[in-house]
């Protein structure tokens, strides 16, 4: 990930949840404004590219849809690994879905580390608005409260709270990477004032040792 003059940023942000949770709708929502609800199961993974502009900075995210299926979740890792943040969907109508999300963040802090900004999604809600679904998000709330990531109730259908759960892990991430560079900041300074102190020291120890010596004979 890479930054200029503090404005720019580059993040790689991964799509993680079970077949037919709905992740290729929300990243095509998300990208392009489009749903189709007939779209076809991802195979492997897919990539798209999204440039949001807020607070005078630019975000370029680079965004890695996986498959849900169980035969491509080995493949995993080799997709979120170097990810900055991931978005991980599951469908309020299945509680399984959800199950799978504990998985994922386990191999997730264990992969990538704790600095890793997690968004955990309840895709679907339109089935609520459609009186099909009974719906209680306390439980998956508190969850995603214990492991430190922040939770979206979305419908790519209806593309409510697509752009929110993006934009709050694009501050998330940016936060992260600032913190960063201000830290490694202050310790190049303290390694360059180390430095010349060193150097400091070892010039006041060679003019010492170079200094002229007065010996005294014959009682002179």
């Amino acid at each position: 990930m890479s930054t200029e003059a503090s404005s720019n940023y580059i993040f790689k942000v991964v799509l993680l949840g079970e077949g037919k949770v709905g992740k290729s709708s929300i990243l095509l929502r998300f990208v392009h404004d489009q749903f189709n609800k007939n779209h076809l199961s991802t195979v492997q993974a897919s990539f798209m590219n999204k440039k949001i502009n807020f607070d005078n900075k630019r975000v370029n995210l680079n965004i890695w849809d996986t498959a849900g299926q169980e035969i491509f979740h080995a493949l995993g890792p080799i997709y979120y690994r170097n990810s900055h943040g991931a978005i991980l969907v599951y469908d309020i109508s299945s509680e399984d879905s959800f199950d799978k999300i504990k998985v994922w963040i386990k191999e997730l802090k264990k992969i990538v580390g704790n600095d890793i900004v997690c968004v955990i999604v309840g895709n679907k809600t339109d089935l609520i608005k459609d009186q099909k679904l009974s719906y209680d998000p306390e439980p998956h709330l508190s969850y995603a409260k214990s492991v430190g990531a922040m939770h979206f109730l979305t419908s790519a259908k209806l593309n409510e709270n697509i752009d929110e759960a993006f934009l709050e892990i694009s501050k998330s991430m940016m936060k992260i990477h600032d913190e960063k560079q201000l830290a490694n900041a202050s310790l190049n300074r303290t390694g360059s004032m180390r430095r010349q102190l060193r150097v400091e020291e070892s010039t006041e120890a060679e003019e010492m040792t170079e200094a002229p010596t007065t010996s005294r004979c014959c009682g002179r």
